[in-house]
């Protein structure tokens, strides 16, 4: 039962994760800087503070009891965090659902392998950071040779995905109106890059945050609180998220405000013009769809793990609903058998990849 309700709430967060940006689109004759900061506050403050406030016992005495430095630092990894997630809602922009989220999440999928176990190998920071294999670990363990594969695989998914992105570029060039109006191939995947660099550092904000998680979970289980089982409290990760979210709060509405004294469009949040009342619950609605992903993530944690099932559910679900939204849009209507097939080739070659690296964190390879 235990691993049936993990499955659901990490389907749950993958779905959310997948779909976010979709209400985003119905928001008519606003500013990307005016829409995009409506929801983050959505996403990075209210509803973080609500689900803690509401799953958390004794969250305000732990936030005051944890160590400074912990918060800190937690709070500065998301505060990098943040600045993927704001390039990840520009990516979307400029590639589209089906091919940003494909090269974003590879990308991320890549990094999240990779990034902890390069920095082990660097000084001394592996004396600082989360156990685990360091780089040169991988070429001594079956399942960090898998891993390594994966990332072949996953290296080559992204390739194809951003050939088909060109194939596309070229073959609808003079579209210039509907969802290919905004398409501009070589921006977004700078974009994506970055963002998909900076968007892992959420899971080194989590490692860092432990400490907090664990003081939730203490006094949930030594009161017997519902939500409890097998010394797990299934809420226990929400207390983390509201720190790592009000670094990303942070780095986003800087660099909205500063668009917004740019641009002067400060005149959009009370534009009669407008449809203000849908803008608004249409960004209220993503931005609560956004936070979702990581809310059902983490009760998906306290029932299977962080392991192979968790990887694998959360990252494929995420690429599967993104990919369904993208050619829902149309975003690839008008484009030839071949580009089609390349896309097609590139995420399938990226579903791939996180499906091997996540049979590499099973406990029959370590």
């Amino acid at each position: 039962m235990q691993a049936i309700l993990g499955i659901l709430f990490h389907s749950l967060g993958g779905a959310s994760s997948g779909s976010w940006y979709m209400p985003y689109n119905l928001v008519k004759k606003w500013r990307w800087e005016i829409y995009w900061i409506t929801g983050g506050f959505f996403s990075w403050l209210i509803m973080p503070y609500i689900a803690t406030a509401l799953t958390s016992p004794g969250w305000q005495d732990i936030l005051l009891a944890t160590d400074s430095s912990t918060i800190r630092l937690t709070y500065f990894l998301g505060v990098l965090w943040g600045v993927g997630g704001l390039t990840y809602g520009l990516g979307i922009r400029y590639l589209g659902m089906s091919l940003g989220n494909s090269v974003l999440l590879g990308i991320t999928s890549l990094v999240g392998s990779l990034g902890l176990p390069i920095l082990r190998n660097v000084g001394n920071l592996g004396e600082i950071l989360p156990a685990g294999d360091s780089f040169t670990d991988l070429f001594a363990t079956t399942s960090g040779r898998i891993i390594l594969f994966g990332i072949v695989v996953l290296m080559i998914g992204i390739v194809l995905s951003g050939k088909a992105g060109l194939m596309k570029d070229r073959e609808l060039a003079n579209v210039k109106e509907g969802v290919n109006s905004e398409f501009k191939l070589t921006t977004g995947l700078i974009i994506a890059v970055i963002s998909g660099v900076l968007s892992a550092f959420f899971s080194f904000g989590i490692d860092a945050g432990k400490e907090m998680g664990e003081s939730v979970r203490a006094i949930a289980v030594s009161n017997n609180f519902a939500f409890v089982s097998d010394g797990k409290y299934l809420f226990e990760n929400n207390i983390i998220f509201l720190v790592i979210l009000w670094g990303g709060l942070t780095t986003n509405l800087i660099w909205s405000v500063a668009l917004i004294l740019k641009n002067k469009t400060g005149g959009d949040f009370v534009d009669t013009k407008t449809p203000l009342l849908k803008n608004y619950l249409f960004c209220a609605l993503a931005g609560t769809t956004w936070f979702l992903q990581f809310f059902f993530y983490g009760m998906g944690e306290t029932k299977i793990g962080s392991g192979a099932s968790s990887w694998i559910l959360h990252m494929s679900t995420i690429i599967l609903t993104a990919n369904f939204w993208g050619f829902w849009r149309k975003e690839w209507a008008g484009v030839s058998k071949k580009t089609l097939a390349t896309i097609y080739w590139g995420i399938g070659l990226i579903l791939l990849s996180v499906i091997i690296m996540g049979v590499s964190k099973a406990e029959i390879f370590n």
